[in-house]
């Protein structure tokens, strides 16, 4: 069987091609650049079905899925790109990729981050063209996934302040924000799936995201515009990315009018998309698609934003390289996978950027 886009998505798609090109059929600079990123990505697949280049292998397979299918491809499809998903996603589907706990992190060396990724993104594939037998596999693998991290909500923590969170490890008795949102999205992309996820466990997530919220205030009480977000740590002042990456997640989890995400997003509006800002492109794939889900205007202007400062970074052979040292060396596949998920706020594609 075929996977097909839905009406309602392929109309959208084809009045974004419009806007820029007066053809709803005809492909726009970015469409166009985007087939150059899949293009890269697939040449990078191995004889195993994975996708990397600096290591955390069923990690980077996981991104590079997502990022595919964010932009239209399903394993599906009678084409290179749905071959290269079918490899993909047996490649992670693989038992010894996850252990008997359900955990993702420990054979590739990506901790809870990698374990929240590749959960998110098999959850998503449950919304997506597979096969009857890979989506027996990925009931019962996101499953043990699922209560991996309900269980390791429940670790016991070292302070009150860390409830709700996560980090780098199932056991840890600490939170930050970014193990965290991984997690936090990969619960609510299971739960739209049809698992069983308890709603508590994703108020106490979010209870965790607004006690990392940072903001002054005014004399009533009221967070200002000025450098309000969540930070990385409970008390921390935001960045551009823990900022972003906190916006993203509250409205995803139903939080579209609160002081937090107006905060957040007040605070993004005045910021410039910088490719010099640390952690630009984990950063630019929360603001594109976190923006994208406010006022039309702000969503356009985000939008406008992100794709002129990314399509300058493109490389000739459809990829991007990291710009600070951190994402430079997680690897072209990493920024590529990134870029790409960035880019796909004109398609809507996954389920979870549909709520």
């Amino acid at each position: 069987t075929i996977g097909f886009a839905c009406p309602v998505v392929l109309q959208a798609q084809e009045t974004e091609s419009a806007k820029s090109t007066g053809n709803p059929f005809q492909k726009d600079q970015v469409d166009k650049d985007i087939e150059k990123a899949v293009k890269f990505i697939i040449s990078k697949q191995k004889k195993d079905g994975s996708i990397y280049d600096r290591g955390n292998h069923t990690t980077m397979t996981s991104l590079a899925l997502m990022a595919m299918a964010a932009v239209g491809h399903q394993p599906v499809n009678p084409n290179d790109e749905g071959e290269a998903m079918q490899r993909a996603l047996d490649y992670v589907l693989q038992e010894e990729r996850q252990s008997e706990t359900g955990y993702f992190g420990a054979r590739d060396g990506s901790r809870m981050y990698g374990h929240g990724i590749t959960t998110l993104c098999l959850t998503e594939m449950l919304g997506m063209g597979v096969t009857r037998t890979q989506e027996a596999r990925l009931r019962k693998v996101t499953t043990k996934a699922v209560m991996l991290i309900l269980s390791s909500q429940r670790a016991r923590k070292s302070s009150p302040k860390h409830l709700g969170g996560w980090r780098y490890t199932p056991t840890a008795r600490d939170s930050d924000l970014s193990v965290t949102v991984w997690q936090l999205m990969a619960l609510r992309s299971a739960k739209n799936a049809g698992l069983k996820v308890p709603k508590e466990a994703i108020d106490m997530a979010v209870r965790y995201l607004k006690r990392s919220y940072y903001s002054p205030r005014n004399a009533r009480g009221e967070p200002t515009n000025l450098r309000s977000g969540c930070g990385y740590l409970p008390g921390q002042p935001p960045r551009y990315s823990t900022a972003a990456a906190g916006l993203l997640s509250l409205q995803v989890c139903g939080e579209y009018d609160t002081a937090e995400v107006r905060g957040s997003t007040n605070w993004l509006v005045n910021q410039r998309v910088n490719s010099k800002e640390q952690w630009f492109y984990y950063g630019t794939y929360y603001y594109a698609q976190g923006m994208q889900k406010r006022e039309k205007h702000i969503a356009d202007r985000s939008r406008q934003l992100t794709e002129d400062v990314l399509l300058k970074l493109q490389r000739a052979d459809g990829s991007w390289q990291g710009t600070d040292g951190m994402e430079a060396g997680a690897g072209r596949i990493y920024c590529t996978a990134m870029a790409t998920l960035s880019l796909s706020v004109k398609h809507h594609f996954l389920p979870i950027y549909q709520h």
